[in-house]
């Protein structure tokens, strides 16, 4: 049985940070593409930032420079690390699993960050 498992959300001021982390089982990790999206009130889910295996990594242009995703292959885990967070910026984010050249996703159940003084 697959399970993601996201946490780390929560209320914080504008400027101020979060890290969220997602706990996969039941998939071969290595072999899977990882992600987080966002979806926010009254808007489409969209994709946030994605790491391979290999580490590479992909930003959608309104979080460079303030998020970082990073993966354990051991552990099993990615993590999303906030910075400078903005009120824009508050959505639910869901992890995400995509197998590598296989249209697979799967999906955590998501996580609340609100960002608001």
């Amino acid at each position: 049985q697959v399970q993601l498992v996201d946490s780390g959300g929560g209320l914080v001021q504008p400027g101020g940070s979060l890290r969220l982390s997602c706990a996969a089982s039941g998939i071969i990790f290595r072999d899977y593409t990882m992600g987080w999206y966002r979806q926010a009130p009254g808007r489409q889910r969209e994709l946030v930032a994605t790491i391979t295996r290999e580490d590479t990594t992909t930003y959608t242009d309104s979080v460079k420079g303030r998020f970082t995703i990073s993966r354990d292959n051991i552990k099993n885990t990615v993590s999303l690390q906030m910075s400078s967070l903005k009120p824009e910026d508050t959505a639910v984010y869901y992890c995400n699993a995509k197998k590598r050249y296989y249209s697979i996703y799967y999906w955590g159940q998501g996580t609340q960050v609100t960002v608001s003084s």
